[in-house]
């Protein structure tokens, strides 16, 4: 990436754990896509006052070359989004395969073109 990662937090306080596991699933785009300019991630937690069905929201903007991908709320839902960690996993996997597809039209492109 060629500008650092940026992670906020909405309606929760930052978490060394969740931050570290953000950075881990974010190296790991780069496995599929060498061409990320930029990625910011935001996690938002349900309002407070809430008490069950609490699902929390992960966005993502990954920024490549002549595009940005961005993933909101994969699935608003699924119950399984109580869980950060599940949701986080879900928003990466969503970019991932967006990643992959942008991958292949560039190589695409190149191959018409080159």
């Amino acid at each position: 990436m060629q500008i650092p990662l940026e992670i906020a937090f909405r309606h929760m306080d930052p978490s060394p754990a969740l931050e570290a596991r953000i950075r881990k699933l974010a190296a790991g785009l780069e496995k599929f896509s060498t061409q990320i300019i930029h990625c910011h991630v935001t996690i938002e937690s349900p309002h407070r006052h809430q008490q069950q069905g609490r699902l929390f929201d992960v966005a993502l903007r990954v920024t490549v070359p002549g595009d940005e991908i961005v993933i909101g709320r994969v699935d608003p839902a699924d119950h399984a989004h109580e869980d950060v960690y599940v949701a986080l996993r879900d928003a990466f996997k969503a970019a991932r395969r967006q990643l992959q597809d942008y991958e292949r039209q560039h190589r695409q492109h190149d191959r018409r073109t080159g």
